[in-house]
């Protein structure tokens, strides 16, 4: 094989399953906002907040990352007089969660299987 050909890697060669971790999606919030919103059809701004315990600046800034990779729809309404802002898992959302997922356990398995379960 030369230099320039693609090198493909045999089973032990493979990439750690770290490697296909989403950066975006792995964040701790972004990465709950995705868990959240996939357990219902949509969900309510203040119900984010408290359930990942972030101020409202900090979940906005998160919010904003996904809708601007189309991985959420952020829906502003009334209910009343009172604002309200609904976010809404799209499918390129839910299949970003379910790859991170899928990733994790994979990962899960590879820890498992050693002896002991230990490192």
């Amino acid at each position: 094989m030369s230099e320039n050909e693609p090198h493909e890697h045999s089973d032990s060669e493979r990439l750690h399953p770290t490697h296909t971790l989403d950066d975006t999606v792995h964040q701790r919030v972004r990465l709950g906002v995705l868990a959240i919103a996939r357990e219902a059809d949509r969900v309510e701004f203040g119900f984010l907040k408290s359930q990942l315990a972030v101020t409202d600046g900090n979940l906005s800034r998160h919010l904003k990352v996904l809708e601007d990779l189309d991985l959420i729809v952020i829906e502003k309404g009334y209910v009343g007089r009172r604002p309200r802002t609904w976010i809404t898992l799209t499918s390129q959302g839910a299949q970003a969660l379910a790859s991170e997922l899928q990733t994790l356990r994979e990962l899960i398995q590879r820890l498992d299987a050693r002896p002991g379960g230990t490192a």
